[in-house]
């Protein structure tokens, strides 16, 4: 009996190797899938650009004031300020070189103003401004030989006028250009008489 012992304990011995090959077999397995699913999937991604790099979308393209948007490659960018603590745009100003002399609407007397326009775009604006200058003077004209004797006793007159100008300007600019960018017209010289 003392030899079947051991041959026993040798069988036993044998057995528990058996077993942990099939397990370590089903590990090897799954591992295996797993890294197969990876694949394909980083594949499949890689392929279909998902790792390429974004284009990068501006933010000054969204407009804001309204004056226009319909050609990126056309609108001016907006200038800055150095602030420390927030960014301000820059204004700046460029005075219409002409005088506009009209006459006012039902009556003997005249307005003559000169003026000047205010953006805080860049020098594209002005440039626009400038390419166009007998389609504005024109629409400006328009808008003053609307004014009668009883607008001109009005507070705010001078206001109101201002910004039918600015609009009759922007809505000529955008026309053209597709960008308006004016954002205040001021008078530097207003006469009646």
């Amino acid at each position: 009996m003392a030899t079947a012992a051991p041959e026993q304990a040798t069988e036993v011995a044998e057995e528990e190797p058996k077993k942990k090959k099939p397990i370590v077999l089903i590990i090897g397995g799954v591992v295996g899938l797993i890294v197969l699913i990876v694949a394909i999937v980083m594949g499949t991604l890689y392929f279909t650009g998902y790792f390429n790099p974004k284009p990068v979308i501006e933010a000054e393209h969204a407009d804001a004031d309204g004056h226009g948007d319909k050609k990126d490659d056309k609108k001016p960018g907006k200038k800055t300020k150095d602030s420390p603590e927030l960014t301000r745009f820059e204004y700046t100003y460029m005075q219409i070189e002409r005088e506009f002399l009209v006459n006012v609407s039902g009556s003997k007397k005249v307005m003559s103003v000169q003026l000047a326009v205010m953006t805080h775009y860049d020098e594209r604006v002005f440039e626009n401004v400038k390419k166009h200058d007998f389609a504005l003077r024109s629409a400006v004209m328009d808008v003053m030989r609307m004014t009668t004797d009883a607008d001109l006793v009005k507070p705010e007159f001078r206001k109101e006028l201002a910004v039918k100008i600015r609009d009759a300007i922007n809505t000529l600019l955008e026309k053209y250009e597709d960008f308006g960018g004016i954002e205040e017209v001021h008078f530097t010289n207003f006469v009646v008489q």
